[in-house]
């Protein structure tokens, strides 16, 4: 039911009770003060009629002439209750009248002065009120039917309800008036509360009403910025918190007690191999004992830190914690490349370790032999040679290793200056010219005559080109080795060197830039590689911008290219 019905349908049964207690009021006591009125009424004409009769005028006559005027019937009573005077009877009438000295207002007004009662009449058959009074020359009485009293209290009744019936109507207009000036800014303030509860926090109620509406309609636009102010800094909190959430390198995944997940971060999506949209339930997460147990454990109440477990082939550490009111959050830490990192450490120990023993034992052995008093001495020149060679491959051993520590540390930034590529092919071409022509290795440079000039640092640039250029000798027992250069679009330039060597297997091919890894080991060690040499020229590549591939085919050869940006 609407307020305003409900503000009609009250007025109406106020005032429909108020009609009905007034005529209550009215059918209980308006009759008895009406009669009281009436007998002061005929009271009044009673004596008026006796003070006629006092000044001698004829008594039959008196009656007919104050009757007539008085619109009630008159009766002049002698002092021994003989009638010669009555409205209602004429001079026949009269000698035909009761004597009236018995009647009991006419012995009132004898005793009292004036005489009251209502009873049936003998001569009109109805019921009269009566009233009379004591005069000089006897009694006068006058009478009024109660018929006619009841006439007086129905219409004052039927005057109530009228007036009760307009006053109703008056009422309804009025309360429909104030029930809908009330109303139309309740309703309004209510849409607007409605409105701001739904989340529209930019209405403002438009009511300037005095009293309690104002002071509503004041509070609700005070709640309304309040309410907006307060979303505004949520909002602000949660995007920063999503930010922080999705800036992290650790996975987090938020759970609520239902077991649904409600929140997770792009790192967690990625160790997880999440591609649902949330929410979504707990059975989508990778079925991993370790980390349902986690999960469980903080749903429980407990909190879980450490644990080691293995999901798409990523190491991950797992924490969960409980949280307060229910559910639980997971952290997820990628140690997979701290686990490569410390097998490359536990594999660059055993390598260096492995590298530096076999010279070492070289030379330990060679040099507790030349201590032999029986040595010729082309045997001790052989084996002087022996431990000059295995000296001079750990120079270079640990030179490589701090070259490509610095490099790997950031110690060493390129610096880049124009460099003449032809320059450069023809110095390390000249320091290996011996060894190739050992071997029966033919030297050649095939530089276009547009990538005659590279931005690199030069030291790095003969370094790469040394290192590439040695590598392929040493494994080209007979054949040619090229130093060559183009161009590659508008913003690349290619260095590399071309053999026509021993080649590389398809399977080694993608790890031969690791540090110390050889595809022919016993080959490499006997030649003095260190096996650092094209791991020292990817870091020289990438450091100046640039990317370094290799091709071979097994027993064809291998070409091996280092692209370097020239900027334009």
């Amino acid at each position: 039911m609407r307020l305003t019905s409900r503000l009609l349908a009250g007025g109406l049964a106020i005032i429909g009770v108020n009609v009905i207690v007034m005529a209550w009021i009215v059918n209980a006591q308006l009759s008895g003060r009406l009669r009281d009125q009436a007998v002061d009424e005929l009271t009044r004409e009673a004596r008026t009629v006796a003070s006629h009769w006092e000044r001698g005028e004829d008594g039959y006559s008196l009656a007919q002439t104050d009757g007539a005027a008085l619109a009630h019937r008159v009766t002049i009573i002698r002092a021994d209750g003989v009638v010669i005077g009555d409205t209602d009877f004429d001079v026949e009438g009269l000698a035909t009248m009761e004597n009236h000295g018995s009647r009991p207002e006419v012995l009132a007004a004898r005793a009292n002065g004036v005489g009251v009662t209502m009873r049936n009449s003998t001569s009109r058959g109805d019921e009269e009120l009566y009233v009379a009074v004591r005069s000089r020359n006897g009694t006068v009485r006058v009478s009024m039917p109660v018929g006619e009293l009841t006439q007086r209290v129905e219409a004052a009744k039927r005057a109530v309800v009228i007036a009760g019936i307009v006053a109703l109507f008056v009422a309804l207009g009025v309360a429909l008036a104030l029930a809908r000036r009330i109303v139309r800014p309740v309703v309004e303030l209510s849409e607007i509360a409605r409105r701001i509860a739904s989340g529209d926090r930019s209405l403002r109620a438009a009511i300037d009403a005095p009293g309690e509406l104002g002071e509503l309609s004041l509070s609700l636009g005070d709640l309304a910025a309040q309410l907006a102010a307060r979303d505004a800094a949520r909002d602000a909190y949660e995007l920063s918190l999503v930010q922080l959430i999705e800036a992290l390198n650790e996975g987090v995944v938020s759970v609520d007690e239902r077991r649904t997940v409600v929140r997770v971060n792009e790192t967690a999506r990625r160790l997880l191999g999440i591609t649902e949209t949330i929410p979504f339930s707990t059975d989508l997460l990778p079925r991993d004992r370790g980390l349902r147990d986690a999960l469980d454990a903080a749903l429980a109440g407990g909190a879980i830190a450490g644990v080691e477990t293995q999901i798409g082939g990523a190491t991950l550490a797992v924490a969960t914690r409980p949280l307060v009111g229910g559910g639980a959050v997971i952290a997820l830490l990628d140690l997979t490349p701290l686990r490569r990192l410390e097998t490359v450490r536990r594999d660059f120990v055993a390598n260096v370790s492995h590298e530096l023993r076999t010279p070492l034992t070289v030379i330990g052995g060679f040099a507790e032999t030349l201590t032999h008093p029986d040595l010729t001495q082309p045997e001790r020149a052989q084996f002087a040679d022996r431990i000059v060679f295995n000296t001079k491959r750990m120079q270079r051993l640990v030179d490589d290793l701090l070259d490509l520590s610095r490099i790997e540390s950031g110690g060493w930034i390129p610096t880049p200056a124009p460099c003449d590529l032809g320059a450069a092919a023809a110095e390390v071409l000249a320091e290996v010219r011996d060894a190739a022509t050992a071997t029966g290795v033919v030297l050649g440079v095939e530089i276009a005559s547009d990538a005659r000039l590279v931005d690199a640092d030069p030291t790095a640039l003969r370094q790469i080109l040394r290192n590439l250029v040695e590598n392929a000798v040493r494994h080209t027992p007979a054949g040619s080795v090229t130093v060559f250069a183009r161009r590659v679009g508008s913003d690349a330039l290619e260095v590399g060197v071309r053999d026509t060597g021993v080649g590389i297997a398809a399977e080694h091919l993608p790890r031969i830039f690791e540090r110390f890894y050889r595809a022919d080991p016993a080959r490499s060690r006997q030649e003095g590689g260190t096996g650092l040499g094209l791991a020292i020229v990817r870091h020289l590549a990438e450091a100046h911008g640039g990317r370094v591939r290799a091709e071979s085919q097994l027993g064809a050869g291998t070409t091996v290219t280092v692209q370097l940006p020239t900027g334009g």
